[in-house]
């Protein structure tokens, strides 16, 4: 897991100057309240992060892959293009 959640908070948190963990991060992917928020952090997940290593890291985390699908269908629609977990 520790190779993995390093990429993604690498490149997640560096560029926001913020600090989040694996499981914070994890936790912001399946709620809803992150797309209403506009939660960066997800959104560079779900659009900076490659495909692979996004997938990796749900099944790392133990997410449910609806679940994430549900999120980043609900920001591909704010963001105006295709995610790749929104197919």
């Amino acid at each position: 897991m520790a190779g993995v959640a390093t990429k993604v908070l690498s490149t997640v948190n560096a560029p926001y100057g913020a600090n989040l963990s694996a499981r914070q991060l994890a936790a912001k992917i399946v709620d809803p309240a992150s797309v209403s928020a506009d939660d960066a952090s997800v959104f560079a997940f779900l659009s900076d992060v490659s495909e692979d290593l996004q997938r990796q890291f749900i099944g790392v985390m133990g997410l449910d892959a609806a679940q994430v699908r549900a999120i980043a269908t609900r920001f591909a629609e704010k963001a105006g293009y295709p995610l790749p977990l929104a197919a």
